[in-house]
This record gives structure tokens, sequence and C-alpha cells, in this order.
């Protein structure tokens, strides 16, 4: 078990190495030389770079330290250690990249956004789905949305709004703008990374007739499903909760089972981030 451990925590290691390098790239090779920034601490280590002249390596590691120590104190030693090692390795490959040849120059506004975008979103959805971190802006968000009202998410692009309005008085409203869409591009392609092209949806089902459609998704669909005691709040009567976890393309499909068997069915899906464990791969239908 110990060795499996150590197995497993030396390819998410190396993974979070790759994913630092291809980040690196599409900083240096795309983004930089044509004024297009990053959000978070990133795209401020770029511009402090720019306005004095110190290398980008040199202000991603020290800018990054404080949510380092944050990251520790609030997740884990290990998410700690994965952080640093990705946070160093992207440091180390902007300062030996940054002389590699420009892949795309400034008359191809478009290209930079798309190339730049995909390189960054990679290189980061392979470090966060390995249990490190690349940016200490998330770090920061996580834990001011503890303290106040507001998501994750908002946080974070609150504190980017900030930063491209920056970067807009550095390298123009143009860039600024070009650098908003790359960080949505990149935040995307970080999402299909993360959950994959297939994401998973959970599905509820409370139906007087649950076992007849619980069968039928078993027999049509291939998927398992589980079943657990409930109580109508208005009738007073006892229930069969269907629940299954199934991806996206089925969708379409699983609604029309239900309707197919009660049209008055109460259903009620949403999105998975993750599914671990169990039989989740579906068997072989004809």
């Amino acid at each position: 078990m110990k060795r499996r451990k150590t197995v497993e925590n030396s390819r998410k290691f190396i993974m979070i190495i790759i994913g630092a390098i291809i980040a690196a790239y599409g900083l240096e090779a795309v983004l930089i030389p044509n004024n297009v920034i990053d959000g978070g601490v990133t795209g401020i280590s770029i511009m402090g770079a720019e306005l004095f002249g110190i290398p980008l390596g040199v202000l991603l590691f020290v800018l990054n330290i404080p949510f380092i120590w944050i990251g520790y104190k609030q997740v884990g030693k290990t998410f700690a250690l994965m952080s640093s090692a990705g946070i160093a390795a992207l440091s180390i490959s902007t300062v030996l990249m940054h002389d590699v040849k420009t892949i795309l120059g400034p008359n191809d506004p478009l290209l930079i956004v798309l190339s730049g975008g995909m390189l960054l979103g990679v290189g980061i959805g392979i470090v966060l789905r390995n249990g490190g971190a690349l940016d200490g802006s998330e770090v920061l968000a996580v834990l001011l949305s503890r303290k106040i009202p507001f998501s994750v998410g908002d946080i974070i692009l609150f504190i980017n709004a900030f930063i491209f309005l920056g970067a807009s008085f550095i390298f123009g409203l143009e860039s600024a703008l070009y650098s908003a869409l790359t960080y949505y591009i990149a935040k995307n392609v970080i999402d299909i990374i993360q959950v994959g092209l297939e994401k998973s949806k959970d599905v509820r089902v409370v139906s007087a007739k649950s076992d007849e459609i619980g069968d039928a998704i078993q027999a049509r669909l291939g998927r398992g499903v589980t079943y657990t005691k409930g109580r109508g709040g208005f009738s007073n009567e006892p229930t069969d909760i269907l629940n299954c976890v199934i991806n996206r393309m089925e969708e379409n499909k699983l609604v029309s089972i239900i309707k197919d068997i009660d049209e008055s069915a109460f259903v009620v899906i949403s999105d998975v981030s993750e599914v671990r464990g169990g039989n989740f791969k579906k068997r072989d239908i004809h």
C-alpha cells in the first residue's frame, strides 16, 4: 500500500511538472510577447516584470509564497508541496524559455487568444487535476469565500477585473480585452481537463413506478440504479427514490425512458464534478 501511494504521488508530481512547463510555454511563446496576460498572481507578475524589469520567474515564485503558506494551513501539507513544485517548475520554465521563439505575431490576435488560452488551460488543468495549483489567487478566493457572502468564482472574477483593468493602463485597452478573453478560454479548458468531456450527471427520480423505471434504465441504458426510501411531504405516503449517475450524452435518452413510463414523475438532474469508485463504467447493451 505504501509503495502504491509513493508511485501515485510520483506520477502526480511528474504530471504537475509537465503541466507547469506547458503553461510556461503558453506564456513565453504566445502571450507575453504579444502583451497578453493571464489573471491572478500570474497576471500581476507579468505586469510587475514589465514595469520593474524583474524576471517573471522570480516574481511568480515570490508572490505565490504567501498563498502556498495559506494553502498549507487551510488545505494541507500535500497540497502545499504539490503547489510548491508546480509554482517552482513554472518559475524556472519561464526563465529558461524567456528567449524561446514566438510562434505567433501581433497580426494574429485570434490565434494568440485561442492558442495561448488553450496552452494555459491544459497546463493549469493538469496541475489542478493532480492536486496542485499554479496560482495563489484561487487559494485566496477559497479563504475569502468563508468570510464574506460571495462564491469562489465571484471573488476570482472580482480580483481579475482589477488585474485586467491594470493591464489596460500598462499594455493598452485592446491587450486587456484580449487578456480577459484568453482567461475565459483557459478557464473552460481547465474545466474540460478536470471534469472530462463526458461530464457526469446525477439523476433522482420520484415516481410510483420507480421499479419499472429502474429496470428500463438498466435494460435500455446500461446504467446501474440505487433506491432509497422516502416519504411524500403532502401525501405522507412512503415512496422509493431512484438515483442514477449518467454522462451528459445520455441525458436525453434517460428523460425519454422516464416519460415513456411515467410522464408525471418528479425528476431532478444535477451536474457532478467527479465520480469515483463503484461500477460507473456502463455495461454493454444491445
